[in-house]
């Protein structure tokens, strides 16, 4: 009896040894064959360096990648990615790449719950084993991603177009961490005033650790790897800030206060910055003042009989081509001269008329006697030594209720009585201080005039950077100006103008300026400077030019072409940004800077350079 118990329970034994070892076996067949797959997941496992290094990875990614413990008694109902195979010759088109991000769902859970798993395909590495008898080689996925592709030489202009599309694409996590910022100070400016709570001073603290780290960043190129590592910690914050400050319509207020807040600065930053412009154009740079100064020193302390300009016996004689400029500046004054001698093909013809004040007159006088242009003739006069201005004119400029000096100064307003103050002359060129001469004008001479007072470039051609219009300058609501003037009329500019003096004198021009100024004294009929009341004086008395005589927009940002500055005989510096100004344009200065010697020592002196 006890010897069969005994085998019973070896029997016993031998059945359950059997049926713990017989499962172990077959699933160690089973593993060899899942290894390569289980070696994939091993990037994931926490305890890896990798891991850490490649969080910041998981953001960027178009489908977020998350790994969920699921719970399965068997492998039933689990499909994997499916694996794409392509035969040698086939083309690897973009369906392939279409087919990278899969939503992979996961049904039959033993559980009752569908979950979708929406991560990235993972490539299968390994490779599949072919029958001998195949002729067909196969390429995984894994070796057309990594075959080069021959592709044609892109072309220049895709090229370029590479380029751009690659400059617009680097500053999109500037953005984004900018976006970041302003989530973080609408959140801030939600909570209560004096709210000093846990999630307020984590904001607070992540927000200007950001802004410390990205500073005035403006390409993705340029960040720094701790402005993305904060980055993370703010992301967190903000997300804790949400679930805080859930109430959307009363962060969406904020933000849309926010929004009107930054725009109201915005104005007035432009409108201080355009303040500062106007107020730097109006003053005197201290290297100028500078110069002025030593040069009006050094007049005084010549003799009497060395203060005179060589060549006067040319002053009058109406046969050479006799060019003026009214100026109170010295250097400009200098440039306009210079680059007109320099530029004719017969600098031995030109008589150069400079026109200034008597503040200034000293300093200009000394300027070109110590750089005298032996080849030609150049004067220089003083207005208010002159008798062809009115008694009260100045008082009649303060009329004008202009902020700006330059309106209402006098020399901008003596060019009128041009030929009360050149009695002897018949015709003239006119420029304005800021302009340069880059070609010999001697055909202006030859042209006909048709009866004409003055040739100029037109500038009504809507579209052009020297597009201006009768009614933005004069009133055309007054009676008076709309029943004799007409809107339409094509305007000119100032600046370069061929002026025939005889048919000036002939058609008592300087008489109807004055009339036009009287009534522009009591009534508002244009706004301050000489342009508009220019265009009633002159009105049906000018003559157009070819626009390459006279290239306007140098003095603000117009946008010109540098082939039509190339190809101008004068460039014209109007606006603000004068070229001996620091808020000139950089790229139009060096058109003025050549003709400026900045070797002289009076220069160097004064701290003047290019």
């Amino acid at each position: 009896m006890n010897q069969i118990r005994r085998w019973q329970r070896i029997l016993f034994l031998s059945l359950l040894s059997i049926s713990v070892l017989a499962p172990l076996v077959f699933v160690s067949n089973r593993l060899k064959t899942i290894t390569p797959f289980s070696q994939l997941l091993l990037p994931f496992i926490p305890c890896r360096r990798e891991f850490i290094e490649e969080l910041s990875n998981f953001r960027y990614r178009t489908s977020d990648l998350r790994l969920n413990a699921v719970e399965h008694e068997d492998g039933e109902g689990l499909k994997g990615p499916r694996l794409i195979l392509y035969k040698d010759g086939e083309e690897f088109n973009s369906s392939v790449s279409d087919e990278k991000e899969k939503t992979i769902d996961l049904p039959n859970i033993d559980d009752g719950n569908n979950h979708k798993y929406s991560e990235e395909k993972v490539i299968d590495s390994q490779l599949t084993k072919l029958s001998s008898d195949s002729k067909d080689k196969i390429l995984t996925v894994n070796q057309l991603a990594n075959k080069t592709e021959f592709k044609p030489p892109l072309s220049k202009g895709e090229k370029n177009t590479k380029v751009h599309q690659s400059d617009r694409a680097t500053d999109m996590k500037i953005k984004e961490i900018r976006d970041k910022i302003i989530q973080a100070k609408a959140y801030l400016n939600y909570a209560p005033p004096g709210s000093n709570s846990q999630i307020v001073k984590e904001l607070r603290t992540r927000m200007r650790e950001l802004e410390r780290a990205v500073g005035d960043v403006t390409k993705d190129k340029d960040l720094s790897k701790g402005a993305l590592r904060k980055l993370k910690p703010l992301e967190a914050t903000l997300y804790k800030a949400s679930r805080v400050f859930n109430n959307c319509p009363a962060i969406a207020t904020k933000l849309r206060a926010m929004n009107y807040n930054t725009e109201e600065l915005v104005q007035a930053q432009k409108n201080q910055a355009s303040y500062l412009m106007h107020l730097a154009a109006r003053t005197t740079p201290k290297g100028q003042h500078c110069l002025s100064m030593r040069l009006t020193s050094e007049y005084f302390a010549l003799d009497p009989e060395k203060r005179q300009m060589p060549n006067q016996e040319k002053f009058n004689d109406p046969s050479l081509n006799h060019y003026v400029v009214f100026s109170d500046n010295v250097l400009a004054s200098a440039v306009v001269a210079n680059s007109t001698i320099s530029s004719s093909k017969e600098p031995e013809k030109i008589v150069f008329h400079v026109v200034t004040d008597s503040l200034n007159y000293p300093a200009i006088s000394m300027w070109f006697l110590l750089n005298i242009q032996s080849a030609a003739a150049i004067q220089i006069q003083n207005i208010d030594d002159m008798d062809v201005l009115p008694l009260d004119y100045d008082q009649l400029l303060m009329k004008q209720n202009s902020n700006d000096p330059r309106f209402i100064s006098t020399l901008n307003h003596a060019r009128f009585y041009l030929p009360d103050i050149f009695p002897g002359l018949n015709k003239m060129v006119l420029f304005d201080h800021d302009v340069v001469v880059q070609r010999d004008l001697s055909r202006l001479w030859s042209i006909d005039m048709k009866g004409k007072v003055v040739g100029a470039v037109e500038t009504c051609k809507e579209g052009e950077p020297s597009f201006h219009s009768m009614s933005t300058f004069i009133n055309f609501s007054d009676a008076w100006v709309s029943g004799k003037f007409s809107p339409k009329t094509c305007t000119w500019a100032f600046g370069m103008n061929l002026v025939d003096l005889e048919e000036w004198r002939r058609r008592k021009l300087t008489s109807t300026y004055i009339k036009y100024f009287n009534m522009g004294t009591k009534r508002p009929l244009w706004k301050a400077g000489s342009l508009p009341i220019g265009w009633l004086t002159f009105y049906r008395q000018t003559i157009p030019l070819d626009k390459r005589w006279h290239v306007m927009g140098l003095g603000r940002e117009s946008g010109i072409k540098t082939v039509d500055i190339e190809q101008a005989a004068v460039i014209h510096y109007d606006g603000i940004m004068k070229p001996w100004l620091d808020i000139g344009i950089d790229k139009y200065k060096r058109y003025w800077n050549r003709h400026v010697p900045f070797y002289h020592s009076y220069l160097q002196q004064c701290n003047i350079h290019a």
